[in-house]
């Protein structure tokens, strides 16, 4: 209980005197996944819609791959980005190993399959009520997935804060392929693991309570702004 209490006041501390090295390694922990998420939705949002909207074969085997893929161990999407981006590898020649960028790649990997999947559950869904519809209006495959984005992009704002949630609180495969560097690639979740294998549960308590500080913050900003759209729809 000491330990919980000396970390809100660890927190409070840290966020009271603005320190410089939270405040670099917060905005770093948000630069990472916000344009992870970022890069997984674009891919992921029309990837999940077509897959409720088009019939091809193999294309339950696909869904059943991608909703595996949703399990992937974050350690092991780290391994293989390391393999691929190390200096023997076959982009080891671009040196983003130990980047943020090596980074985002990693959580794109980790957090594609996680959006997809949750999409392409909501689109089928409304795939059901607008399926008619756009088949009597004779609608091309990407303006049917266009349209069903369009309208279901409240169900993807769910999609799209599941994925940030996973993203922000990654930890096992930014450590291998971002290495923890400080003033470069250390990221709150990374401070953490650091600060608690140093003994300093406080500070490693305190980062932790303003990790969460932070993931609330972007949700709740997300849906009050989701609702300002919804309110001046109407």
């Amino acid at each position: 209980m000491t330990d919980i209490l000396d970390g809100f006041t660890a927190a409070f501390y840290l966020l009271i005197g603005l320190d410089s090295d939270l405040i670099e390694i917060s905005l770093r922990s948000l630069h990472v996944s916000l344009t992870a998420l970022l890069f997984a939705c674009a891919i992921a949002f029309p990837l999940g819609t077509y897959l409720a909207v088009q019939r091809f074969r193999h294309r339950r085997t696909v869904i059943s791959v991608l909703n595996a893929l949703m399990g992937l161990p974050p350690v092991v999407v780290g391994l293989i980005v390391y393999v691929f981006l190390s200096r023997s590898g076959p982009l080891g020649v671009l040196g983003l190993l130990f980047t943020p960028t090596a980074m985002i790649i990693a959580q794109v990997i980790i957090i594609t399959p996680l959006i997809a999947s949750i999409t392409h559950q909501a689109m089928r869904d409304l795939w059901a009520d607008y399926h008619d519809l756009l088949i009597s209006l004779n609608a091309t495959k990407r303006q049917r997935i266009a349209t069903l984005i369009i309208d279901g992009r409240r169900n993807l704002l769910t999609a799209a804060l599941a994925g940030f949630g996973r993203a922000i609180g990654e930890v096992g495969a930014i450590m291998i392929v971002g290495g923890n560097i400080d003033h470069a690639t250390r990221v709150l979740t990374t401070a953490i693991a650091l600060e608690t294998g140093k003994g300093d549960f406080a500070l490693a308590l305190g980062l932790g309570f303003v990790l969460i500080a932070l993931a609330l913050l972007v949700n709740l900003s997300i849906h009050w702004l989701s609702r300002t759209e919804s309110d001046g729809l109407w």
